[in-house]
């Protein structure tokens, strides 16, 4: 029977990789910038692993992104900055502070009594005054304390900028949106994506790149309003949307395929346009 490995196994191997004489080549020679990049690749094949719905695939990615961690963590107790257990200690610390309702008077074991659980609005009211007080704490650490002007310019500077554009954009517009900096009707945002299509057909004429691409993204950050008013996430939805296109192009190719025609540009075999949008409709039709 082969052995059963836990985490301290984990960060074993990790420090096993990263030894400087006998460890992995690669390994050793990355930084926290390096590995960046790995990171989100990691979280985007959880998420991609979670929607098809691949529960083994989906273990098996989970465990590339706790990877990504254990790495991190390796790479911060090497720099005297902080390591696993640190780590462990601030989230849990953390955790528990921001939910009182499940951990009363802040021990991680006494439980609360089942029959007084609070409401989702009792709740959403509490977690702003806990984020207010560990903001006061940042503020009242080594850095200087900002000016409530200052503050005010800064809103927006804790949304991480690595985020995808769509959900970069989503996190904006919810964070201005509670300082009242909002539209009140879903007609007034209607109207906004309307005024930006035309904004964009206008730069179409003009042919000028900068302003065009400036433009669609005043657009698609107008579309993302209208995702957030309607309570759906863009970033799912457009990743919805490309699968769907995805599929039904597949189907599409294959319905021409059986009849020896092709959707390839500059193939004796290529199809008309007419051919293409009946390929396209039985694709649709036929997509679940």
């Amino acid at each position: 029977m082969s052995r059963q490995y836990e985490l301290t196994d984990l960060l074993y191997l990790m420090q096993r990789l990263r030894d400087p004489d006998t460890g992995c080549p690669w390994d050793v020679k990355q930084t926290f910038d390096s590995i960046v990049p790995h990171t989100l690749e990691e979280a985007h094949e959880v998420a991609d692993a979670i929607a098809q719905k691949d529960w083994p695939h989906v273990e098996e990615e989970l465990g590339d992104l706790l990877f990504q961690v254990i790495f991190y963590s390796q790479l911060g107790y090497e720099k005297s900055l902080f390591d696993f257990s640190s780590v462990i200690n601030v989230l849990v610390t953390k955790l528990i502070r921001r939910h009182p309702h499940v951990f009363p008077n802040g021990d991680l074991t006494q439980k609360r009594d089942p029959n007084s659980c609070p409401s989702d609005k009792e709740i959403k009211a509490q977690w702003q005054i806990i984020k207010a007080q560990e903001k006061a704490l940042k503020e009242a650490g080594p850095q200087k304390k900002s000016s409530h002007s200052q503050e005010l310019i800064d809103y927006l500077t804790d949304i991480p900028i690595s985020l995808p554009a769509l959900t970069r954009a989503d996190k904006i517009q919810r964070k201005v949106s509670q300082r009242g900096f909002d539209w009140t009707e879903l007609d007034g945002v209607i109207d906004k994506i309307l005024e930006e299509l035309a904004e964009v057909e206008e730069e179409i004429a003009e042919r000028n790149d900068e302003r065009l691409r400036h433009e669609i993204g005043d657009l698609l950050f107008a579309c993302v309003n209208l995702s957030r008013h309607l309570d759906v996430s863009p970033e799912q939805a457009l990743d919805q949307a490309n699968r769907r296109f995805s599929e039904r192009y597949t189907l599409a190719a294959e319905s021409l395929a059986e009849r020896e025609r092709s959707l390839e540009l500059g193939n004796s075999n290529n199809v008309s346009a007419e051919e293409m949008e009946q390929a396209w409709q039985f694709a649709k039709k036929h997509h679940v």
